[in-house]
C-alpha cells in the first residue's frame, strides 16, 4: 500500500460523529464560524475523549448562511481574529473537559483560499503563531505547506478520497459535476491510490500524485459512517 496515512474527520457539523468517531485517529470540530456551539463542542471533544482520538479546531469564516464554503472579502487581521477567536472558544470547552488541543485546520473556502492565496495565509500562521503549540492541516502539496513549515509551525498535510482534484493541485469547486465523489468505490479506489502514491485522475484531464500526512473524511455527509468504516479498514491494512 505504501507509507501509512491517519483518518481525519471534521465533527461537529451534525453529522454521524458517534459512528465516525472509532475509525478516525484525529477529529477537526465546528467552533461557531459555519456552525458549532458550546453544547456541540462539548459533545465532539466528549466523543474525542471516549475514543482516545486527537481533537483540533475547525475554524471557519463566520458565515453560517452558506456552510463557509463561500470566501469573503476580509482584511487578514480580521481573518487572524476569527481563528484565534473560534480556536479560543473551543479550547475553553476543551479545558473544562481536562483534554488539550493538537491542531487547527480551517474549514471549506477559508482552507481552499489560505492554500493559495499568500494573504490569508500570513493571517493565518500569525493566527497559529498567537495560538502556539499547534499543528496546521493544510491541502497536501499546497503552497501554505510550505509557508507555514518556514514559518517554523507543525503542518500535516492533507487530502481527500471524496474530492476530485484539479491538476493545479486544488480540489475540484463542489460547483463542477463530479466534484464530489459519490460512489463508495471510487472513494475507496482514490484512498488507495493516496495510500500507495499512485497517480489520480484529475477532473480536468490531468494526473496528480499526492503526498499526504492525514486522510479527510467529511463527517456531516449522509454516508459518513459507512465510507469511514471502509476507510478505516484501508489504512489500518497499510
Amino acid at each position: 500500500m505504501g507509507r501509512l496515512i491517519e483518518l481525519n474527520a471534521d465533527v461537529g457539523e451534525g453529522g454521524p460523529d458517534e459512528e465516525v468517531m472509532p475509525y478516525v485517529q484525529r477529529v477537526s470540530i465546528a467552533c461557531g464560524g459555519h456552525v458549532g456551539d458550546a453544547a456541540s463542542m462539548r459533545a465532539a471533544l466528549s466523543l474525542a475523549r471516549e475514543h482516545g482520538v486527537m481533537a483540533g479546531a475547525h475554524p471557519s469564516y463566520p458565515d453560517p448562511a452558506s456552510f463557509g464554503r463561500q470566501a469573503m472579502t476580509a482584511k487578514p487581521a480580521a481573518v487572524m481574529r476569527w481563528v484565534v477567536e473560534q480556536t479560543l472558544a473551543l479550547q475553553a470547552v476543551a479545558a473544562e473537559l481536562e483534554m488539550a488541543l493538537f491542531h487547527v485546520k480551517p474549514h471549506g473556502a477559508l482552507y481552499n483560499r489560505a492554500a493559495v492565496d499568500e494573504e490569508t495565509a500570513r493571517a493565518l500562521i500569525a493566527a497559529m503563531q498567537e495560538l502556539e503549540g499547534l499543528a496546521l492541516v493544510v491541502l497536501a502539496g499546497s503552497p501554505l505547506a510550505a509557508w507555514a513549515r518556514a514559518a517554523g509551525l507543525g503542518v500535516l498535510e492533507e487530502a481527500f478520497a471524496d474530492r476530485r482534484y484539479l491538476s493545479s493541485g486544488g480540489l475540484a469547486p463542489r460547483s463542477r459535476p463530479g466534484a464530489v465523489i459519490e460512489n463508495p468505490d471510487e472513494v475507496r479506489a482514490q484512498a488507495r491510490k493516496i495510500a500507495a502514491g499512485a497517480a489520480l485522475d484529475t477532473l480536468d484531464g490531468g494526473v496528480l500524485r499526492v503526498r499526504a500526512d492525514t486522510l479527510c473524511l467529511h463527517g456531516e455527509g449522509p454516508r459518513a459512517a459507512e465510507l469511514a468504516r471502509l476507510l478505516g479498514e484501508i489504512l489500518r491494512r497499510g
